[in-house]
């Protein structure tokens, strides 16, 4: 059975991958662009488009088929983790992008992803209630 805060958290981190994805392929590209660390081996603006329709799959996918939220929730969750490298990379490399324009505040960021995971986890019912029956 699915709890009201549960579905509540399911569609918001849907919504909001869906309008990360978007503002991946349109008005923001840039700044995502600027995010890619210097190190990864696929070029910048096909890891744009490649992360951004990601988001809009992922995203559409957790709000239109709630039946399939837990392995959606999983691999959203997984997909949180894969891009965390460029988080690490923007705070040690110094990028700015999105307002995070001190070491601080890209440090600060860090903190969020694992949020992400468990909201994620959360709205796909990976918790220990959810799995015991």
């Amino acid at each position: 059975m699915t709890s009201l805060p549960r579905t509540a958290a399911r569609l918001l981190l849907g919504a909001t991958m869906v309008g990360a994805g978007v503002l991946h392929l349109t008005t923001q590209r840039q700044e995502f662009r600027a995010q890619v660390p210097d190190w990864f081996p696929v070029d910048e603006d096909l890891t744009v488009v490649g992360s951004g329709v990601a988001e809009i799959v992922l995203g559409a996918a957790f709000v239109a088929l709630p039946r399939k939220k837990r392995l959606i929730g999983g691999l959203l969750a997984a997909f949180f983790v894969v891009i965390f490298p460029g988080n690490v990379a923007q705070y040690l490399e110094g990028t700015d992008a999105f307002g995070l324009d001190t070491d601080t505040k890209r440090l600060a960021r860090l903190f969020f992803q694992p949020l992400l995971v468990l909201w994620a986890l959360f709205g796909g019912g990976w918790t220990r209630r959810d799995l015991r029956g």
